[in-house]
């Protein structure tokens, strides 16, 4: 079959983008389009800062919390499962960073090359549905919670503050969040990096275990958990590298995005693990128990921090989620595709977020490990497909409604149902193997990611010769 122009797909070089440029407070037009060459500004460094803002927030600090609370480890166990998750996370992160200039299209459109067209329906769905309506949810449950304990009111005025406030970002689109991150991240990090230092001189790091020994399930489990967190960014990467000209350095390009995401996901981790050794917690809301241990003062700008955090957080994630929809290849007015779309999902995300109120640190618990099971194998099937694509694709290639490749999407299937089935480790079902097993933890995610990786080196291998054959 013959590459040729798409059918029934917008002109992959025609991206509305006239006009916009730089523009911070314009509304970014089009949807998924490629991002002409006359149209990219930016330089990688910018990337550290949108990659610190959106993870210096509770949700982060949580995941410390329940590797200590919940997982059972001691604060030092606690460190070297989440640096380990983290550092595996940010390496994906890395490359997938690096391709955006090249390509100047968003992740999910990239994601074509693996699945096919039609077939990348399904990661984009997962994307669009757990990435951009879960992970917006998770985020403004505990911006909503900080807001509440803040100022007195409701949680559920404070989810709608938060709501507004993200939706809003994300609406104008790539350049107002991007400098939002740029200006929040070194604010938030101040006062959380002073919230640390107090917490540290509270907490009893050297205190053991739970059980007063080492747990490997553990330990497994907060690794996933940590991965599931960082990595959970991954399908978003190049839709903020996209922008770039394509002339920057890769290296500068990954390392700037992937060390933000590393350094600021580790030490908020490590600083919610701290928190827990301090005593047990005096609140059922999550993020009273944590500030109950600062200063009314520095308590209440962090509070303020988290429900900031909540909206840096946010912003990408309901933008990032309207890119997926669209790569999904639902058609909308074409000037505000995107626009139209991140209003869809700041509103079904709110209708998550309240029903999250009631059970917010359960819900959380499950939702990362959730995330960790698909992004495995997604990864696995991704880096397969690079590891065999000797030559860039081109643009038609990306939209060509034609192009298909089955066996990036049965990898990708048989990778995530194989490993939930048998690694799985959540309250509601345990895979077989973690049945007989239970030191194992949840490895399911990096089961899922070596399946995936070989099955798509079997099964697809001909495909990607073949569409690196044919003349486009």
């Amino acid at each position: 079959m013959a590459i040729g122009a798409p059918l029934n797909s917008p002109d992959a070089t025609d991206a509305p983008q006239g006009g916009y440029g730089d523009k911070v407070l314009a509304v970014e037009p089009g949807g998924n389009e490629a991002i002409p060459v006359d149209a990219r500004h930016g330089t990688p460094r910018g990337l550290f800062w949108t990659w610190t803002a959106p993870n210096l927030e509770f949700a982060t600090i949580f995941v410390g919390v329940i590797s200590i609370l919940y997982f059972g480890l001691s604060f030092w166990q606690a460190v070297a499962a989440m640096a380990i998750g983290n550092l595996l996370g940010a390496a994906a992160h890395f490359l997938l960073s690096a391709e955006g200039p090249l390509h100047g299209v968003p992740q999910m459109v990239l994601g074509r090359l693996a699945f096919g067209y039609r077939g990348n329906i399904l990661p984009a769905t997962f994307m669009a549905v757990m990435c951009g309506v879960g992970w917006f949810a998770t985020n403004s449950v505990s911006g909503a919670f900080a807001l509440s304990t803040l100022f007195g009111i409701t949680p559920l005025l404070g989810l709608v503050v938060i709501v507004v406030a993200q939706t809003a970002f994300a609406f104008f689109g790539h350049n107002l969040v991007q400098r939002f991150e740029r200006i929040a991240a070194p604010v938030l990090a101040v006062i959380f990096v002073v919230g640390a230092v107090i917490i540290f001189g509270k907490s009893h790091v050297s205190t053991p275990s739970a059980d007063g020994g080492f747990s490997i399930g553990g330990f497994l489990l907060t690794m996933g958990a940590a991965f599931g967190y960082t990595a959970g960014w991954t399908p978003y990467a190049a839709d903020y590298t996209r922008y770039l000209p394509p002339t920057v350095s890769k290296v500068k390009t990954g390392l700037f995005a992937s060390s933000g995401l590393f350094l600021s996901c580790t030490f908020l981790m490590v600083v919610g693990a701290a928190s827990v050794t301090i005593g047990d917690p005096v609140s059922d809301n999550p993020t009273e128990a944590f500030t109950a241990n600062l200063p009314s003062l520095v308590a209440d700008l962090t509070l303020l921090a988290i429900a900031v955090g909540a909206v840096a957080a946010n912003a990408i994630n309901v933008y990032s989620g309207s890119m997926a929809f669209l790569a999904m290849g639902f058609r909308l007015p074409v000037g505000l595709q995107r626009a139209l779309v991140t209003v869809f999902f700041g509103v079904v995300g709110f209708l998550v977020a309240w029903w999250a109120l009631a059970d917010a640190a359960a819900s959380y618990e499950a939702f990362l490990l959730l995330v960790a099971y698909w992004i495995g194998p997604w990864l696995g099937v991704v880096f397969a497909d690079r590891l065999l694509r000797r030559e860039p694709p081109t643009l038609a290639l990306l939209y060509d409604t034609r192009y298909a490749n089955w066996g990036g999407v049965a990898a990708f299937v048989l990778g995530l149902v194989a490993s939930v089935l048998l690694f799985c480790n959540q309250e509601r079902f345990v895979g077989y193997v973690v049945r007989a097993v239970p030191e194992l933890g949840d490895i399911g995610a990096f089961v899922g990611f070596a399946l995936a990786f070989g099955l798509y080196l079997i099964l697809a291998r001909g495909r990607v010769a073949q569409s690196q054959r044919t003349p486009s």
